[in-house]
């Protein structure tokens, strides 16, 4: 994986676009994932990441050792959060990582009870 080929060779940082990195999609047709939802690597290996894109091998890297979100991986690698998407929803493809959805709906919390809470503080 070779740096140069992604940075500027002046010290300038990053000059390839963010559509460039995902091929001209704005979004991943299959998968629909959250700011919240966690992404951790299949494979501890990296040998057999080789032939991935530098932006997907490094997702591989940051997610080894434990489920990192959407929105912390885009923190982590300076893009922006519809690339991560996209790049996550191709190694989610190629069975490469494993994906935690945020929790549904059946566990959020009772409207009710959130109002009936909100109502007690105000009483005190």
């Amino acid at each position: 994986m070779s740096e140069s080929r992604w940075s500027d060779a002046s010290g300038g940082g990053r000059y390839l676009r963010p559509y460039a990195i995902t091929g001209g999609r704005t979004r991943h047709s299959q998968h629909a994932f959250t700011l919240i939802t966690q992404i951790v690597s299949r494979s501890v290996d990296d040998t057999d990441h080789e032939a991935l894109e530098p932006e997907a091998a490094k997702i591989l890297e940051l997610c080894r050792d434990r489920a990192v979100a959407i929105a912390e991986i885009a923190a982590l690698m300076d893009l922006p959060v519809s690339v991560v998407k996209i790049l996550c929803g191709d190694l989610l493809n190629t069975s490469l990582i494993l994906v935690q959805s945020p929790p549904g709906k059946e566990s959020q919390p009772d409207v009710e009870l959130i109002e009936r809470v909100m109502d007690a503080i105000r009483q005190l």
